[in-house]
């Protein structure tokens, strides 16, 4: 007998429904094109069918290296209805980067957008698993129509082995992977975050209620789809019936002008967007409201009073990659608003409680027990529950160290509020958050340690304005060895995404260490932070936490250069004019 109280749950189900609710609604604006929700079914449908007859079979894996494109959009539907498992990539990331991922997560076939192929070239003929690299050419974007021998086949030929055979808005097993997000570990490996199909579907029902969806909200993409697929918001504004507006780069004017034209609503993504609207020529006064949601840490109370003049709500949530994006949003309180506004911000700047759809979260010791309510005692910040990854993939030493105890492992401290809000205070891991990018500190020194000049560096993250923290290095040279900070600089621009470049470089004669010999981080930490309330400044954790959309593809480029004190892309130098600095034996 068929089990009549039971169906599988995932978010392909939300674009069946809407291609049938709201056949000839708008879903996609990207420029002038327009698809409506038939249309976008439809394209998914070949997409998947064309996926299916490149040979890739159920539980494959399929990469896209993608900005904020209708592509983009569409794969988070197409890849999971032919069965196969979507890896979206980091448009930011370097090119060994890139290859890394697709070597370890197996894909079988790379979707990108040919801007950012030219850069692959050195590394897509060692790539393994890669039988196919299937080339977007973006009308709106700057890359070249033709890539020669980059590519195999065009996006257009790939529609052309697909058909318009329906296939089923449903998973056979709600358990099931629906994509692999990889995000940066202490280690400096990424990590593949899995994600099921059940958890992306109630993920993006507590997006739609938290974020206050309706068919008639207007979303603007200003956070990355490749962080935490998009947080979930593809599967939650198509399941609401919404409109998505692509944006392929953030740029103030081009989001001003779509805030007028097409009557955005919501969008979402690190602080740093915000800054970048508030602070934009163009701002004006909104006739529509606009919900702003951020992750992590909140803007300064005079972006927030600056985004609320011009119109828009703020809502302040925090989570990772490893819970499909957000977890805990800061719900609002009626009494709040009969305070000032300086403890409004306060306030609101508190991480908050769960969202709907997940677990309580708790903040517990070394032993698993839950801390105090007092707002003062610190300790781990842990999550469980429906919204937590289902592992790291390939990974299950990792997997059962972030899971020991029965929980998710933040790697946040943090406390409890009497009120059963959680604030964050720390971090107990080496990551640094930068603009809603991880950064493994480890990575980087291990890339500034490669150059020969370097005996010892050891990187802490130091307090930003723009970017809430940065990376910076205390390096140790050799003895009678010689080196710039511009020079190491552009050693690691030439290895790893530059924007895990150092923020500064200051060459000392030795690292404070413990008796034991351990570097003193928390020691520089502390130097650095001086006067800083919170170590928490940067926004979401992509990987351990998630996005930010407003810093430069880091495969074409890297932070635009202002006028100040000497720089190498951007990146302000200590003691410029320094050469020969002697390190010791």
């Amino acid at each position: 007998m068929p089990d009549v109280s039971f169906t599988p749950l995932t978010p392909l189900a939300f674009l069946g429904r809407s291609a049938d609710v709201f056949a000839d609604k708008t879903a996609i604006v990207y420029g002038d094109r327009r698809s409506t929700y038939r249309e976008f079914a439809a394209e998914a449908t070949r997409v998947a069918r064309a996926l299916q007859a490149s040979g890739v079979r159920p539980g494959d894996r399929v990469a896209y290296l993608c900005p904020n494109i209708p592509e983009m959009l569409v794969a988070n539907f197409a890849v999971p209805l032919a069965g196969a498992i979507l890896v979206p990539i980091n448009t930011r990331l370097s090119p060994e980067e890139v290859h890394y991922i697709c070597a370890h997560s197996g894909a079988q076939l790379l979707v990108a957008d040919t801007e950012l192929l030219p850069p692959l070239a050195d590394v897509l003929a060692g790539s393994g698993t890669v039988r196919e690299v299937v080339a977007i050419s973006d009308p709106f974007g700057p890359g070249p129509a033709d890539t020669g021998r980059l590519s195999t086949i065009t996006y257009h030929e790939l529609l052309a082995r697909g058909s318009d055979e329906p296939l089923p808005w449903a998973a056979d097993d709600e358990l099931s992977l629906i994509s692999i997000n990889y995000t940066s570990g202490t280690t400096g490996q990424p990590k593949g975050v899995m994600y099921s199909h059940r958890g992306a579907y109630l993920n993006a029902l507590g997006e739609i209620i938290h974020q206050r969806f309706d068919p008639e909200s207007v979303y603007l993409w200003t956070l990355p789809m490749f962080h935490c697929n998009g947080w979930c918001t593809p599967w939650a504004v198509t399941g609401i019936g919404a409109t998505h507006v692509c944006l392929r780069a953030v740029r103030a004017d081009v989001i001003w002008r779509l805030f007028d034209a097409e009557g955005v609503t919501h969008l979402d993504g690190a602080p740093t967007v915000l800054v970048t609207i508030a602070n934009a020529p163009q701002a004006h006064r909104l006739k529509q409201q606009l919900f702003a949601t951020v992750a992590g840490a909140p803007p300064s109370p005079t972006v927030i009073a600056r985004m609320r003049d011009l119109g828009a709500r703020i809502v302040h949530v925090y989570g990772m990659t490893e819970v499909y994006g957000p977890y805990t949003v800061n719900e609002w309180q009626p009494a709040w608003n009969a305070l000032p506004a300086e403890d409004q911000a306060r306030l609101q700047a508190r991480q908050g409680v769960a969202m709907i759809q997940a677990d309580p979260v708790r903040v517990v010791d070394k032993n698993m027990v839950d801390v105090p309510r007092d707002g003062i005692t610190m300790g781990e910040i842990v999550m469980a529950g429906n919204n937590v990854m289902t592992g790291y993939f390939g990974d299950e030493k990792a997997t059962a160290e972030v899971f020991r105890g029965g929980a998710l492992h933040s790697g946040d401290l943090g406390v409890m509020h009497p009120d059963g809000y959680v604030e964050l205070r720390d971090r107990a891991k080496d990551i640094i958050i930068s603009g809603g990018e991880n950064i493994s500190t480890v990575e980087v020194e291990q890339t500034i340690e490669s150059h020969p000049a370097v005996l010892e560096v050891t990187v802490v993250g130091v307090p930003d304005e723009k970017w809430g923290e940065r990376p910076k290095a205390f390096v140790v040279l050799r003895s009678g060895a010689e080196a710039s900070e511009v020079e190491l600089m552009e050693h690691v621009q030439a290895r790893i995404a530059r924007y895990k470049v150092p923020k500064a470089i200051e060459f000392v004669d030795a690292l404070p260490r413990t008796s034991s010999g351990k570097v003193q981080k928390a020691d520089l930490r502390e130097k650095e932070w001086a006067g800083h309330t919170s170590r928490i400044q940067g926004g979401w954790r992509p990987g351990l936490r998630g996005a930010g959309h407003a810093r430069g593809r880091q495969l074409h480029g890297g932070h635009a250069a202002s006028h100040q004190d000497r720089q190498v892309d951007g990146y302000r130098l200590l003691r410029p004019s320094r050469r020969a600095h002697r390190g010791r034996a």
